[in-house]
């Protein structure tokens, strides 16, 4: 196989998932991404649980990871305008920049989701394929892709679909896993030794086919015409997070990024 964000052929594996271990992900010497062989494996079968796990929210003031969002992008973009959310959910990311003053859309797969953020909030949702999604180009300011890069194969895709949305100069804001997190790399020692490894369902079937560390995310940003502005990892632990935020060994990467025009 090759490697899908640089196509280079010089891979090694690099860790097993599955109740076989029948799942392999082979890492990138040259961007080093981790990329899931795909062979025999039609990933968007395993995306339905994702949908699944969504709960309704009674009290969307309430939603604390949501608040931290907005913070999070509020120090590093100094604007408002126009707000596109991709896989927007329940809208709990859109509540709260509406409420800071921006005009906010989102684009969802389910319509179910959308259904209840356009009942609930009032707020205009696109139930579609954000891979396929034609309309929008070059108007947002902001456009946010949380928890959604890693499950899509096609990454430089996804960076290019995010470039044709923003204006000149917008911004993007990310959060995806981060695969050289401090708890990932013991999970790998431990799954070498049997009594250790990490146990799965024999009906268990993986969701992100694209695994990346900072650098692997900087290689796409110069592919795709974007620059960094902030990459952190972070917890939704207070103390755990202030040492994440500073030394960036965390299993959950945020990025700002921009536009280079």
């Amino acid at each position: 196989m090759e490697c899908r964000i640089c196509k280079s052929n010089d891979l090694t594996l690099y860790y097993k998932q599955g109740y076989n271990s029948q799942y392999h992900y082979y890492r990138c010497a040259n961007c080093r991404l981790v990329n899931l062989d795909l062979n025999n494996l039609v990933i968007t079968e395993s995306q339905q649980k994702y949908f699944d796990n969504y709960k309704p929210h009674k009290d969307y003031e309430k939603v604390k990871g949501s608040y931290k969002a907005y913070k999070f992008v509020s120090k590093y973009v100094p604007l408002t305008g126009k707000f596109l959310d991709i896989g927007c959910g329940f809208g709990s990311v859109l509540y709260f920049f509406r409420k800071y003053g921006w005009q906010t859309k989102g684009l969802e797969l389910s319509q179910q989701l959308a259904d209840h953020v356009i009942k609930n909030l009032n707020i205009e949702v696109e139930v579609c394929d954000f891979l396929k999604f034609e309309g929008d180009k070059g108007i947002y300011d902001l456009v946010s892709i949380r928890q959604v890069l890693e499950h899509l194969p096609d990454s430089i895709l996804a960076m290019q679909k995010i470039h044709g949305l923003l204006k000149s100069d917008g911004y993007a804001y990310l959060e995806f896993p981060n695969i050289d997190g401090l708890s990932n790399k013991i999970q790998r020692v431990r799954n070498k030794i049997s009594f250790l490894r990490k146990k799965y369902k024999p009906s268990y079937v993986p969701g992100h086919c694209n695994e990346f560390s900072k650098y692997t995310f900087e290689y796409l940003l110069q592919k795709t015409g974007f620059r960094m502005i902030c990459w952190e990892t972070y917890s939704k632990k207070a103390f755990t997070n202030f040492v994440y935020n500073h030394l960036h060994i965390g299993t959950k990467a945020r990025v700002i990024i921009q536009k280079i025009s």
